[in-house]
């Protein structure tokens, strides 16, 4: 009797994934899996990390049509003031949330030194079945050094990481495509009778997600990616598109097609004014200065790189959003911004909130409807009317 699935279940990741929707402008959230999300805040205005509060945040973004959730892998805290130390496990997390949710992207966020690509490989090809195809591995080699202290394992140099990380994922998918026993031996790994059943839905894979910015990173979402992340250090749409179209060569080079995504934080308010002043309350007045310095020393970022000012305006976006693109003013104002970014060549945005549940309500009673009207978004049918 064959262990694989039925050839009916399988499916074309096109018709199941909602990353490949056929919106000009897809959407996620980035962070709802750990406390304070992306917010180096130490502000109460952010809630307690709870399972009710993560669910409520997926099921209001299922509902408005979003098209992913992408997880912040994480497994000490930065700084010392427990940012991002409550956190739920990327894997289990998005397996929970694929009984809870209808069409959205389940994503999980993989270090590749915390598990063996034959475990990955099973876990994720698990949350493909129970999500019915809405799930997405987003591969990271790390960055944060504790960790892989803590871990037991070694920090290794950065090409050396890539090289680890390309076997890793060249090995996964070997678990997931190939239909008889395999032998495997790399720089990294070696693999005698690799064997992994059920096959995931996805015809021919899973999505993948990267967020490689080196020389090095670039090159491995050019070769293996779905969506490249790309960090808009520039904060203009004249660098954005300038971005955007050397990672669209990068990639053509190897015959393929990536998406570039990238990350950003709302701060909607009824005025500019208002929304630049809370900017200020919650990440100048009640920053968690301890998690900032903390994230700019592991992700090796120092004033050296940047002019004084340009230094402080990136410190101001990497405690208000990981250095996500700045959304901050009224509904126009960033449905303004979300436009823009589209018609630069971004595919994707996700997004992250101070408050996950009351900034996403508002931005999808206000901004959404303006996104839809400029043709950048479709109208959602209804949960109730999806099959």
């Amino acid at each position: 009797m064959s262990n694989h699935a039925p050839a009916d279940e399988r499916r074309d990741r096109r018709a199941t994934n909602a990353l490949f929707s056929a919106n000009p402008l897809k959407l996620g959230l980035f962070g709802p899996n750990c406390d304070r999300g992306c917010a180096m805040t130490l502000s109460d205005d952010v809630p307690l990390l709870t399972w009710n509060y993560t669910k409520k945040i997926a099921q209001l973004a299922d509902e408005a049509g979003f098209e992913a959730l992408v997880p912040v892998a994480r497994w000490k805290q930065i700084g010392d003031n427990g940012f991002n130390g409550r956190n739920f496990d990327t894997y289990t997390w998005a397996a929970g949330l694929a009984s809870v949710t209808q069409r959205i992207t389940l994503v999980t966020t993989a270090h590749v030194q915390a598990s063996h690509p034959a475990v990955a490989a099973k876990q994720v090809a698990t949350i493909d079945h129970i999500s019915g195809g809405r799930t997405c591995l987003n591969i990271v080699n790390g960055w944060f050094e504790p960790e892989f202290k803590m871990l037991g394992g070694s920090f290794l140099p950065h090409d050396q990481r890539y090289r680890y990380t390309s076997e890793w994922f060249e090995l996964l998918e070997r678990f997931w495509l190939e239909e008889n026993d395999f032998d495997f031996r790399g720089e990294f790994f070696t693999v005698e009778g690799g064997y992994s059943q059920p096959k995931p839905i996805q015809l021919p894979r899973p999505a993948i997600m990267n967020a490689g910015g080196s020389k090095t990173g670039r090159d491995f979402v050019a070769r293996y990616a779905n969506c490249g992340y790309a960090l808009l250090a520039g904060y203009d749409l004249a660098s954005t598109r300038a971005l955007v179209e050397e990672r669209r060569a990068e990639a053509a080079a190897y015959g393929r097609d990536v998406d570039t995504w990238t990350t950003a934080y709302v701060i909607q308010r009824d005025t500019a004014d208002e929304a630049e002043a809370y900017r200020q309350q919650v990440f100048v007045d009640e920053v968690d200065e301890s998690a900032g310095q903390a994230a700019a020393h592991y992700l090796g970022l120092n004033s050296s790189a940047m002019a004084p000012d340009q230094w402080e305006e990136f410190k101001l976006h990497l405690r208000a959003g990981y250095g996500g693109y700045p959304l901050v003013g009224t509904a126009e104002q960033i449905a303004e911004s979300l436009i823009g970014l589209s018609q630069a060549g971004v595919t994707g945005v996700s997004l992250s909130f101070v408050d996950f549940v009351s900034g996403l309500e508002r931005f999808v009673a206000e901004v959404m409807p303006l996104l839809e009207s400029a043709g950048v978004r479709k109208p959602v049918p209804a949960l109730s009317a999806v099959s």
